[in-house]
């Protein structure tokens, strides 16, 4: 499916999708990716929902987990949001999958909002969030059917 006729080069965006595929900004992807609107276009290790951890999460988040901190404790918190992120989106291929309290709660007492939904509902939200300007990464599996 077409998602839009132009789109903006200095921006990612997802320009179409079906079974197997995902197009950003013109080049077809048939693996799982992630990306924001600015930056590179990174393949995702996560070929499977279920393979989902909270540190790849986190990772997408541009969260510091307090091991990676070594004066954490003096601020009493397991984890600091370190980036700019907003929403944190999961595609998660043909039919929508939803993720555990274990995985979203961390990041949203952070006040990063976490999503997951179908790949195809993923890609449409994340261009709307994106033009309106919103702090976004997005992850997508590709859609085994459309």
């Amino acid at each position: 499916m077409l998602l839009q006729k132009e789109s903006n080069p200095g921006l990612n965006t997802v320009t179409a999708y079906g079974a197997g595929y995902i197009e950003i900004n013109g080049a077809s992807y048939r693996h799982p990716v992630r990306f924001s609107p600015e930056g590179p276009i990174e393949p995702w290790a996560i070929e499977d929902i279920a393979q989902l951890t909270l540190a790849a999460l986190q990772e997408m988040a541009g969260v510091e987990t307090a091991g990676s901190d070594p004066m954490a404790f003096l601020d009493d918190l397991p984890a600091r949001a370190t980036g700019n992120v907003e929403v944190v989106i999961i595609g998660t291929g043909s039919r929508q999958v939803m993720l555990s309290s274990a995985l979203t709660t961390p990041l949203q007492r952070l006040g990063i909002g976490v999503e997951a939904m179908s790949t195809q509902a993923a890609a449409r939200t994340y261009n709307i969030l994106m033009s309106e300007g919103r702090r976004v990464v997005v992850a997508l599996i590709p859609a085994q059917e459309v």
